[in-house]
């Protein structure tokens, strides 16, 4: 019999795996919670947001349907949304392709500029753009609204597809321009089907950030381009009733949505890269 002793298999889980599952599990209750407690407050038949309800009622969201100030936010809001998306698209892609081709170090330094939206306090950049915007007369206009949105928006469609163009062999390019291809010719027909699952999912992500901006829209709005966020910041401090926590659930649900199609076209673009999922 050889002194060799066999290895000892695992009965179960090791504590550390039980004790990240335990802390996962306390971190999406401390977050998640707190909404699931409120939701239901949009169905409740009473004026006030109390538990017991006194019963379950669509009057709330009838509410939403019919009242002029929360419908106009609700299509301002798209209306910013769709618009700083689309152009978020563009710059984010021009972006994207013009850094693949940068110098190593002017890269970097592109890209943290690019970027820059993101690591600034929300606070700063709406004062700062508030100013700015002013000189130009487009405070309490939905073409600044629109434009404020894109610079937040566009870094997020950037990263999107800088991440998907990482791993592309830039010689598909080059050999098509060889076959007799044009530059945008060879862009359109090899490059973008590459990147289009990150180029959707980029302009999804900036839909979501804009509909759910609150702070520089507060600066740059005015009584005529008033968005959902601001709506509903109104409404928490002027007419707490059950119509906010409706209003708060078509918000949430948008933007969990988005956040869902976000992460179906994030694995899509990877497949699309050869990478494995984890």
């Amino acid at each position: 019999m050889s002194g060799s002793t066999a290895p000892r298999q695992q009965l179960g889980p090791s504590p550390w795996r039980i004790l990240t599952v335990v802390i996962s599990v306390l971190v999406y209750a401390f977050l998640l919670l707190p909404i699931i407690v409120v939701l239901p407050l949009g169905f409740s038949s009473g004026s006030f947001l109390t538990y017991p309800m006194p019963g379950l009622s669509l009057r709330w969201y009838e509410e939403l349907a019919h009242n002029y100030k929360w419908l106009l936010a609700l299509k301002n809001s798209a209306i910013v949304g769709v618009c700083a998306a689309a152009l978020s698209s563009v710059l984010g892609v021009s972006a994207a392709l013009a850094l693949i081709s940068l110098p190593p170090k002017a890269r970097a330094l592109a890209y943290g500029l690019f970027v820059a939206p993101l690591v600034v306090p929300i606070i700063i950049l709406a004062v700062a753009l508030f100013l700015f915007f002013s000189k130009l007369g487009l405070t309490g206009s939905l073409a600044g609204m629109v434009l404020a949105h894109t610079i937040v928006g566009a870094p997020y469609v950037m990263i999107s597809v800088n991440a998907a163009l990482q791993n592309f062999d830039t010689t598909l390019v080059r050999a098509a321009k060889s076959l007799g291809a044009s530059p945008w010719g060879a862009q359109r027909r090899v490059v973008f089907p590459i990147i289009k699952p990150a180029i959707v999912a980029g302009a999804l992500f900036a839909f979501v950030v804009s509909f759910d901006e609150v702070v520089i829209s507060l600066f740059l709005a005015s009584p005529e381009q008033v968005t959902l966020p601001i709506r509903l910041f109104d409404g928490i401090r002027d007419e707490l009733t059950p119509v906010v926590i409706s209003a708060a659930t078509i918000m949430l649900f948008v933007s969990v949505g988005g956040m869902i199609c976000v992460e179906a076209l994030r694995r899509r673009s990877a497949k699309a890269r050869g990478l494995q999922e984890s």
